[in-house]
């Protein structure tokens, strides 16, 4: 089916191709310009408000000459490959702490437990990510101080809030279940 429409799809693309050729070589260049102008304001007429950036520019410092080396950032053991390396391990470590309550269909209050802190560390680091992404600290220092803290902060409530839950209610392998079968 496909090979029969083909053709004719090219020969339509081709025809056009030609048309148009032909148009701007018995057209002026005079006479195609108000035509261009006119789709433009008609597409513009759709746009119902000006572009306008969400937060203003961030401040613009320069720092040295233009012959100064780039600074080399402090080594640390704890970001790179290792910080890397754990982001991965937790991740891993997540899949069979899911599935494993419902699989083995027993509910351990212990594997239970260290499935809400992987959640919790690898919501946090993904956060954390984020934050360093979108935030730099060369050109928005307090704000990264901030948003850093607001994480720290988010993270321990949350923690507590799932302390609480695991410990005073029935859990969240038992809640996921109960969601699952209503």
């Amino acid at each position: 089916m496909a090979s029969i429409i083909r053709p004719t799809l090219l020969r339509q693309t081709a025809l056009a191709a030609s048309t148009r050729r032909a148009a701007t070589a018995t057209f002026s260049s005079k006479l195609i310009r108000p035509t261009i102008a006119n789709d433009v304001a008609r597409v513009a007429a759709f746009h119902a408000s000006s572009r306008r950036s969400l937060l203003p520019p961030g401040p613009q410092v320069i720092k040295g000459t233009v012959n100064d080396p780039a600074p080399i950032p402090e080594t640390s053991p704890t970001h790179g490959s290792y910080h890397w390396t754990f982001e991965r391990l937790v991740a891993a470590g997540i899949i069979p702490l899911t599935v494993a309550p419902f699989a083995g269909s027993s509910l351990n209050p212990g594997l239970d437990a260290i499935l809400c802190s992987l959640l919790l560390v690898h919501c946090h680091l993904g956060f954390q990510s984020v934050l360093i992404d979108y935030i730099p600290i060369s050109r928005y220092p307090k704000s990264r101080k901030a948003s850093m803290w607001l994480l720290n902060a988010a993270t321990a409530l949350v923690g507590i809030g799932l302390y609480e839950f695991e410990t005073n209610d029935v859990g969240l392998t038992e809640a996921v279940k109960r969601v699952w079968k209503a």
